[in-house]
């Protein structure tokens, strides 16, 4: 198998980096569809040139790389214990080259491993067939849409759409539900997989399996097809758009299969996937692992660029801040401003944030005035020097439960993520004068040219997801969704597809 280690890191590699052609055509059409000038399809023109960005370089599409999952099936007779050890091997040399974050986090010790190595990670699931080669199948789903996955159990009554029942009427229900509960915080547009009945843990396996289905596939059950193609065109429109900052483009693609289930129990069980929707997969002869065929992708064909000019244009009334920022150009801010950062900047993350509750500030560190990013980038280091390879926001709502306080004991004036925070958080912003900027979830590789340098780094032994980085940026472009006034793009969005919501409950 002289093959086998190269064949899976390169596997890996275009997982993380070359967005599927089916995945494409659909942010292509999503493009297409959004109206021009919103806030909405500057999210896209964004999130357009970080796909071309990811593939030009090989870097990672989003800095979450995820719990990297693979589906293997191999020919009686193939040794699935060297296969093992293999997978596990490759995942540990992608991780040292960067196209992986190490994501890999001890449950007891909250301890990261490095190489994305530990108990249960990575996951593989075996399955013997009776072909002549081997099938290995990989996907990427970052933490933020992992979060937006949801179990329902009919029958249940759910927010806006009242009572469903034990039917297709009460799945479709349960899964417009789960559309709108995700919001931005799921990097919408998304995608679903769904799996009706099983039990509580294989239901989810198995609407995990669906996100290996191409967007563009009919379903074999005709109820199902039709129930696919319906939920796509009612979740669309609830304006929850991209990144939840309204439009027309919520889901991209709803995948649905159903498996027999107990009398007692009725799951309907959704895997939310974001729009950087990483799939690939290989199959390899059995003898020396050589790649004999890719799955989902042709790598003879030439991929078109998503952009065909300079990507995100800037109109020119974008607001220039340059750290340490005054309580007075913050309180000038209102939502929906665009703005440019250039100077220093901190990252903090779940770790952080709940160290800095009880504990003080590093040495070298100084909140005042300063840009707080919820990030965690993927590093690599050269002796001494670090350097970003990729660096897109995380999900802000696990932050809700500190960061009124971190604002008002640090004097931090701007706080960057994705998916919005809570009314605690609003509250802080606009007593002690500070503001929430949006930036585009997945887009790692845009934001990471927009970070000129690796500054500092405090509490490394977080691990390098949760360390707080030091950076210095350069027109880092943001949208302002919280603002110092009491004023909530989020809040606002949730409101209104609330009600859209309701109008489709039947």
């Amino acid at each position: 198998m002289q093959f086998l280690a190269e064949s899976l890191i390169e596997l890996i590699t275009q997982t993380s980096t070359n967005l599927p052609p089916d995945v494409r055509a659909a942010m292509a059409q999503a493009l297409g569809t959004e109206t021009p000038n919103t806030q909405a399809s500057q999210a896209l023109n964004i999130i357009a040139s970080n796909i071309d960005m990811a593939q030009e370089g090989e870097g990672p599409i989003c800095q979450d790389t995820g719990m990297p999952t693979f589906v293997v099936h191999t020919p009686v007779g193939v040794n699935q214990i060297l296969l093992k050890k293999a997978i596990k091997e490759a995942v540990a040399e992608a991780t040292k080259r960067g196209k992986l974050r190490p994501n890999s986090v001890d449950s007891l010790t909250g301890k990261n491993s490095g190489n994305n190595l530990g108990a249960e990670t990575p996951v593989i699931h075996f399955e013997q067939w009776e072909q002549d080669e081997i099938e290995v199948k990989l996907i990427l789903k970052g933490g933020g849409c992992e979060n937006k996955n949801i179990q329902y159990s009919l029958p249940c009554d759910l927010e806006h759409m009242g009572k469903a029942g034990r039917n297709l009427e009460g799945v479709r229900k349960c899964i417009l539900h789960a559309v709108w509960q995700a919001q931005g915080q799921g990097c919408a547009p998304g995608a679903l997989g769904v799996c009706i009945g099983s039990d509580r843990a294989h239901g989810y396996v198995l609407a995990k399996d669906q996100l290996f289905r191409t967007l563009d596939d009919t379903n074999s059950v005709p109820e199902l097809a039709a129930l696919e193609k319906d939920i796509v065109e009612e979740a669309n429109k609830l304006g929850i758009g991209t990144m939840g900052f309204g439009g027309k483009v919520s889901l991209i693609g709803c995948k649905i299969m159903a498996a027999n289930r107990l009398p007692a129990s009725f799951f309907v069980s959704v895997a939310y996937d974001c729009w950087a929707y990483r799939r690939l997969g290989v199959r390899l002869d059995a003898q020396n692992g050589a790649i004999t065929k890719w799955l989902y992708r042709d790598p003879a064909r030439v991929v078109e660029k998503m952009t065909t000019g300079a990507g995100f244009p800037l109109s020119g009334r974008e607001i220039i801040l340059r750290p340490p920022i005054s309580e007075e150009q913050i309180r000038a801010l209102k939502v929906g401003d665009v703005v440019l950062i250039t100077g220093e900047c901190y990252t903090g993350r779940d770790a952080v944030h709940a160290h800095l509750m009880n504990n003080p500030l590093p040495a070298r560190v100084d909140l005042h005035g300063a840009v707080l990013y919820h990030c965690g980038p993927v590093m690599m280091q050269d002796g001494e020097k670090w350097t970003v390879k990729a660096a897109g926001p995380t999900t802000s709502s696990r932050e809700e439960p500190y960061q009124a306080t971190i604002i008002k004991n640090f004097g931090v004036r701007a706080v960057i993520g994705k998916g919005g925070m809570g009314a605690k958080t609003l509250a802080a912003l606009q007593e002690h004068g500070a503001v929430y900027l949006n930036a585009i979830g997945g887009a790692a590789q845009y934001y990471a040219r927009a970070i000129d340098q690796v500054l500092g780094v405090s509490f490394l032994d977080f691990g390098i997801p949760e360390a707080m980085w030091k950076l210095h940026v350069h027109d880092f472009i943001a949208i302002v969704t919280m603002d110092a006034h009491g004023n909530s793009l989020h809040a606002k969005v949730e409101q209104e597809t609330g009600e859209e919501l309701a109008a489709l409950r039947g």
